[in-house]
């Protein structure tokens, strides 16, 4: 890949992460309003960890697989959505008191991570962004594999400094 595709490549990805936050991001603002930015980090690497696995289902075919089944689509998005929605209730339900956060430390970190894993996994978009952003940039001439690494390796850290930012 040539040096002039990966800047461009860096300025798509730029521009990707100047748009109002996403699921993602509002889950790690909550998280380090609620527990700080040092406990949100279980909660990035839980995004950035199914962030892996969809870059990885992108490269094997599943974008084209969500993006022909508007019914897997439909049924992994709304699984996002009742995921969303219990994350929430459980915040409005849960109380602030010492003895709790003490009784469910050894727990938060797990929990944490779960939170940011599962949001991010129950994106079906992230899948179909990384299938159609990925061929863009690669130089078919060139060996794939590194290419993909370079590009994957590139958008965690872009994404996980972005995450860090909002946290």
């Amino acid at each position: 890949m040539a040096f002039e595709t990966y800047l461009i490549y860096l300025a798509a990805v730029a521009v990707f992460f100047a748009t109002p936050p996403d699921t993602s991001q509002l889950l790690i603002i909550s998280n380090s309003v609620r527990y700080g930015l040092r406990k949100s980090v279980y909660t990035i690497a839980g995004d950035l960890s199914a962030n892996c696995l969809q870059k990885t289902g992108a490269a094997f075919g599943l974008a084209a697989v969500i993006a022909t089944s508007a019914t897997a689509f439909s049924v992994i998005k709304w699984c996002g959505v009742l995921y969303l929605v219990w994350i929430g209730v459980q915040l409005i339900r849960s109380s602030d008191d010492v003895s709790d956060v003490a009784a469910n430390q050894s727990g938060q970190a797990l929990r944490l991570y779960r939170q940011g894993f599962v949001t991010s996994m129950a994106n079906p978009f992230a899948v179909v962004f990384f299938g159609a952003l990925f061929p863009q940039f690669i130089n078919p001439a060139s060996a794939i594999l590194p290419q993909l690494l370079i590009l994957g390796v590139t958008y965690l850290v872009v994404d996980g400094a972005i995450l860090a930012l909002w946290g």
